[in-house]
């Protein structure tokens, strides 16, 4: 489909009707181990077979080669199309993004940020010119969105969330309305009571919001749930 790239998992394919949208952000956010990293790798392997670089920004140092190897079979011709930048503050994060303007050409085809607001929380509570930090982030923002529309280069981002305390049920993204209004396409993970995971879509161009797949992490990659029977994904 144009102006779509396959996710690397057919289910999800069928969610987002052709995989994730070329000239956008789009941000995965949920609790930890509810399988954001997952869906990025899936993405990336996707986009290295095809022979097209990957920058994979790491802020967790959540990328784990075995996890990769368990997934695909030639990981070694992954690993060759990806380009790894691994922030370890938020000042060094800012740093990224003078890089990012060298390095980004026609030979990419993918930016995974995981994720992209943990250095800026960790940042959040130490500065003193809070102002200034939410402007760094919005900057980093606006070129991932430039990168996306001008260059036509997908851009995916990871995010953390944290729970409201006066309603326990609502779900907030860190960053809130920067992350929320720089993605077109907001994806939201949880963990079910059985242990699966349920991806919700927030947020999208043309598609319904709130259509939902439930998945389950294995150790090749992911596998769709259907009342109570599993089916391959990848």
């Amino acid at each position: 489909m144009d102006g779509r790239i396959p996710s690397g998992s057919k289910i999800l394919d069928r969610m987002l009707e052709g995989g994730y949208e070329t000239d956008i952000i789009t941000t995965i956010y949920g609790p930890a181990g509810s399988g954001k990293t997952v869906l990025c790798l899936l993405c990336a392997i996707n986009i290295a077979r095809n022979n097209k670089k990957v920058i994979y920004i790491d802020t967790e140092n959540s990328f784990s080669i075995e996890r990769l190897k368990q997934i695909a079979l030639d990981y070694k011709k992954i690993l060759n199309q990806m380009v790894f930048l691994r922030p370890t503050s938020f000042e060094e994060q800012k740093r990224i993004f003078e890089k990012l303007k060298d390095i980004v050409n026609d030979k990419i085809g993918l930016v995974v940020f995981d994720t992209i607001a943990m250095l800026y929380r960790l940042e959040l509570g130490k500065s003193n010119d809070i102002y200034e930090v939410n402007r760094e982030l919005g900057r980093q923002i606006a070129y991932l969105t430039e990168i996306a529309r001008k260059k036509n280069i997908p851009v995916l981002i990871t995010n953390q969330v944290y729970a409201d305390f006066e309603d326990k049920e609502k779900v907030n993204i860190v960053g809130g309305d920067l992350l929320k209004y720089g993605s077109k396409c907001l994806i939201e993970l949880q963990i079910t009571p059985s242990g699966n995971r349920r991806a919700i879509l927030k947020k999208h161009r043309s598609i319904a919001e709130e259509k939902e797949i439930t998945f389950k992490i294995v150790q090749g990659g992911v596998i769709g749930t259907k009342e109570g029977r599993g089916f391959k994904l990848f």
